[in-house]
């Protein structure tokens, strides 16, 4: 009888270990298609956590995703006395692409806070513009200004990262705050969680929430705390890029102006390509399946990412 064993994330993640920093990495080959695709995900992730995407982009070439340091259960930055900044996030990503790619071009995919980190890596590195074949932003965006947050709200997010990001503060919110009866409690009732909770089969909450349980828990505190202030403060348009960018825009995102997100790509990319997801959020569930997730990479991107 034939092996009909499902394929997990698991069968595809491998140890990494990068600038002294230890984590995980999804390798997913594809040794028919040429293009090699580094996914890099956004905030409140995992490897796990975007496996449906994952499976999406395969059908067009090698996937390889990698933890950021302080998300995934990585190691931070603060152990290598470093802070988590998007300039340390940038060098810990051309730092990979060096290692990894050597000499290969490489697609960049990478996934709203990801992509802020892929461009301040290319601003950073303009060498290394000639080895990528294809940006693409996943409900990426560049500056602050993009946020659709009204005052009060922006400057509560704004405020609480400064304090949670320090060390007992921290210690506080990862052990009353976000601890899982807390979270099970009221997490699915705060203004953020309301979107993912809708729509979704009262089968799945379970699911849901144990998963929302485990990513608040898998990325660390201080880390979140000021890359959420970082993002929140962002202003990425100042460094021109030399190359064209394929855009995923949602109309339903509930973070980011579309409208000022495409004004603040043209300044700083030589061209854009925007692509609509008909998707209800900024994002999928974290507990999306790969079916789920396929309207989140239109047809438009499908057929740039075909071309070799």
């Amino acid at each position: 009888m034939a092996n009909t064993k499902v394929k997990t994330p698991a069968d595809y993640i491998v140890s990494l270990n990068m600038n002294g920093m230890e984590g995980r990495m999804l390798h997913l080959e594809a040794p028919k298609k040429k293009r090699n695709i580094l996914f890099i995900y956004g905030h409140h992730s995992s490897l796990e956590r975007w496996w449906g995407l994952v499976q999406e982009l395969h059908k067009y070439g090698t996937v390889t995703m990698p933890d950021l340091p302080g998300f995934g259960g990585m190691d931070t930055f603060y152990k290598i006395g470093q802070q988590p900044t998007l300039d340390n996030y940038a060098d810990y990503l051309a730092a990979f692409i060096k290692l990894r790619y050597k000499n290969k071009k490489v697609t960049i995919v990478g996934l709203s806070f990801g992509f802020l980190v892929a461009t301040r890596m290319l601003q950073r590195y303009p060498e290394l513009e000639k080895r990528v074949d294809m940006l693409v932003s996943v409900v990426g965006f560049m500056h602050k200004d993009e946020f659709t947050f009204g005052k009060p709200r922006y400057w509560f997010y704004r405020t609480m990262p400064g304090i949670f990001r320090h060390r007992i503060p921290a210690f506080v919110f990862r052990n009353v705050f976000i601890s899982s009866p807390v979270i099970r409690t009221f997490y699915a009732y705060t203004h953020n969680a309301k979107h993912k909770f809708r729509g979704i089969k009262p089968e799945q909450k379970k699911e849901l929430m144990d998963f929302e349980v485990y990513l608040w828990h898998c990325n660390e505190v201080r880390t979140y705390m000021s890359t959420s202030k970082e993002m929140l403060t962002v202003n990425n348009c100042k460094v021109p890029v030399n190359l064209p960018v394929w855009h995923i825009a949602v109309p339903a995102d509930n973070y980011f102006d579309n409208d000022k997100v495409e004004r603040d790509m043209r300044i700083v990319f030589t061209d854009f390509h925007k692509a609509t997801a008909r998707i209800k959020n900024h994002a999928p569930t974290v507990i999306a399946s790969a079916k789920e997730v396929a309207p989140f990479i239109p047809k438009k991107i499908r057929d740039a990412l075909r071309q070799t």
